[in-house]
């Protein structure tokens, strides 16, 4: 099917990607995201793509000796969802060097929003992502938000992360594809923002775009979470040009809100809690 539509660069976006469930189940992590990324490239090489463009994900790095972490800090994943991306990196490097394929890994922060046009959003069935799940407490499709550990080195004990508007993530992999389809390997490049916000913030800026409290409980950390993932973007804005231009976080609120309305109606989901706003 590659070799016949004559396909010259391959996006791998395939993949498990909850921490909590890759510890819990390992192996299934390794193989999705291993053994899968091995058929997708040996594929690939057999029909001579040219470039490879692989979802990676900060939690490559672990817990980061510093902050923002940049490409070239150790990788140390915590847990095995972070070790499965990790391999694929090496896989997709080794295969290139032996294969001559132009490749990227974009390792990936918080991505977050939707496309305000309702052309498309996060319809999955399971809700891991912080933003979404805040939002469809407040919407009232969830009963309660939970905060996973209160007591993290932090300013306010909750645990901060880089969100990055899932629009500005799309306009990177456009401006490093074209590079890769010029011959031009960039192997890993981090996606973020560069700065962060922490759970508690997170949901008070839910609360306030969403027009009103809803319940939020604390509960214990959960293995594999770390305290703070910040990107340095210095290398992806030098080696591509890219410059974000939705980074606003009320803005990506708001879009998850839209988002998760528009797949209620599609869904015939109706809010069944207090929280719920129209």
């Amino acid at each position: 099917m590659v070799r016949e539509h004559r396909i010259e660069a391959a996006l791998h976006f395939a993949g498990s990607i909850l921490v909590s469930e890759s510890v819990d189940n390992p192996l299934k992590y390794y193989d999705n995201n291993v053994a899968g990324t091995i058929g997708l490239v040996t594929g690939c090489v057999e029909a001579g793509v040219r470039a490879i463009l692989f979802s990676s994900t900060a939690a490559v790095y672990g817990d980061p000796e510093r902050l923002p972490v940049r490409e070239d800090d150790p990788v140390r994943p915590g847990s095995p969802y972070g070790w499965s991306k990790l391999m694929a990196e090496r896989i997709l490097a080794d295969a290139a060097g032996r294969h001559g394929f132009a490749h990227c890994a974009l390792r990936y922060f918080n991505v977050a929003g939707a496309d305000p046009q309702g052309r498309t959003g996060h319809f999955g069935p399971v809700t891991t992502h912080l933003i979404r799940t805040a939002c469809r407490v407040a919407l009232g499709y969830e009963k309660v938000f939970q905060v996973f550990g209160d007591d993290y080195d932090t300013e306010d004990g909750s645990c901060v992360r880089d969100f990055i508007d899932v629009r500005d993530l799309a306009d990177a992999h456009v401006a490093v594809l074209q590079v890769l389809l010029a011959g031009c390997s960039l192997p890993v490049l981090n996606c973020g923002y560069g700065h962060g916000y922490s759970v508690r913030q997170v949901v008070a800026a839910v609360q306030r775009v969403a027009g009103g409290p809803f319940p939020v409980t604390m509960a214990p950390r959960r293995a594999g979470d770390i305290k703070a993932m910040i990107a340095d973007v210095g290398l992806i804005r030098r080696a591509v040009g890219w410059v974000p231009a939705h980074d606003d976080l009320d803005a990506m609120i708001a879009a998850t809100l839209a988002s998760e309305r528009r797949r209620a109606q599609l869904l015939g989901e109706v809010p069944s809690c207090a929280a719920s706003r129209g």
